[in-house]
């Protein structure tokens, strides 16, 4: 065992989060590291999981491990009932988990906003190993920096109070923000703990021909998936781990009541709530819609943006980052957004496509309308300056910034 290793914890492989996992594994292996994931026994079955079991199987040159750990029941115990604590101590565990395999020269934290809040009153759960942690969560300075979000002065004041004591507890490394207002907020670092922007990318990959990845999902026009009829020839995309979240309700009645409604793409697993809302509501729909409800491959993906016309991104109660904007803003494809958190950041100005006050059916399908018709031409300054931040959004960018934090 002469190369270090890089221990990753993640139990959530949900959303984007398993893709965090993959690319960090990529960029430490890439970097000499043996990397260790840690996670919980429900991923067992989740294709990154099932690789990774794989290669551990193959003969040699075997540069990634993964354990699957589920901690105690005493985590949850007396101040366990507060989430933040709870889920220290559970890092804490798979910490001690993986430490006990193999010696442990980095610790790297996907979604450090689990218990980053805490670090103030318990210090580091990964005892005197350095670490890196991405926090991809935190709001609390965006009513100073432009970024529309709820007003709640009390909350911002404990969590800044909080967040600055977490980058100055020692432990950390560097902690690696997916908000580029963070570091701008707060660009000093105290020696021990750096701030650092990590551009949230997405698969490299590049726009296919629309007609043909419409061929391949079954998109042809007048023909859906399986055969059935779907004679829109515009198609609108929501993609991702589909809650409620994604104003999905919102979109789908204002769809039924527009007389030139796109054909809706629905593509990623559904949790229950929204997939019995869709089961209810399709016959609703004409065009009808199409829905893909289950894991969605690079290769899918890649096809799904480039086949749809334009990509919905009219999200409740979401403020942070969305990859699904940087892979419109790569395919070249226009959004309806939400004014709210970094979409609406990265949006105002309607450079990249509408956005929404609200949630309206009306204002929905005004929006729908807009997609249709040229827009201004923003101000060079300020679109080039969000442009930029966008195409830094590359796997490569994220890979090199994970090693630059671990240096």
């Amino acid at each position: 065992m002469s190369e270090p290793t890089a221990l990753i914890i993640e139990h959530d492989f949900t959303g984007h989060r398993w893709r965090y996992v993959e690319w960090a594994v990529q960029a430490y292996t890439e970097a000499g590291y043996h990397c260790m994931v840690v996670t919980d026994p429900c991923n067992r079955a989740h294709p990154l999981a099932q690789r990774m079991l794989a290669a551990q199987d193959s003969a040699a040159g075997i540069v990634a491990s993964i354990v699957f750990t589920q901690p105690p029941p005493a985590v949850g115990s007396g101040l366990g009932k507060l989430s933040y604590v709870r889920f220290w101590r559970t890092f804490r565990h798979a910490f001690r988990v993986a430490a006990g395999l193999r010696d442990i020269s980095l610790v790297l934290v996907p979604y450090a906003d689990y218990f980053l809040y805490v670090l103030p009153l318990l210090g580091s759960p990964f005892a005197k190993v350095p670490w890196v942690g991405i926090t991809m969560r935190a709001s609390f300075h965006h009513s100073k920096v432009g970024v529309k979000s709820p007003h709640q002065p009390l909350v911002n004041a404990v969590k800044t109070w909080l967040f600055r004591r977490a980058v100055e507890s020692g432990g950390m490394k560097t902690l690696l923000s997916i908000d580029p207002t963070l570091p701008q907020w707060y660009p000093r670092g105290n020696g021990r703990t750096a701030l650092a922007y990590l551009a949230d990318p997405c698969p490299d990959a590049l726009p296919a021909d629309p007609a043909a990845a419409r061929q391949r999902l079954g998109l042809r026009l007048g023909q859906g998936p399986g055969g059935a009829g779907h004679g829109a020839g515009t198609y609108l995309l929501v993609y991702g781990a589909l809650t409620q979240r994604k104003g999905i309700c919102e979109l789908v009645t204002a769809l039924a009541g527009h007389p030139r409604a796109p054909t809706l793409v629905v593509a990623g697993q559904q949790d229950p709530q929204t997939r019995a809302f869709l089961q209810a509501a399709a016959c609703t729909l004409s065009p009808p819609p199409v829905i893909f409800d289950r894991f969605i491959t690079n290769e899918e993906e890649a096809d799904l943006f480039s086949a749809c016309d334009a990509v919905w991104l009219g999200y409740k109660g979401h403020y942070g980052m969305s990859g699904v904007l940087v892979q419109a803003y790569r395919f070249g494809k226009p959004v309806i957004a939400t004014t709210d958190g970094l979409i609406g950041w990265f949006c105002q100005g309607q450079e990249l496509g509408p956005v929404l006050e609200d949630l309206s059916g009306p204002a929905i399908q005004r929006a729908l309308d807009q997609l249709s018709r040229p827009v201004a031409a923003p101000a060079p300054q300020a679109a080039s300056a969000r442009a930029h931040l966008l195409a830094r959004h590359t796997l490569s960018e994220f890979k090199q910034t994970l090693r630059r934090a671990a240096a």
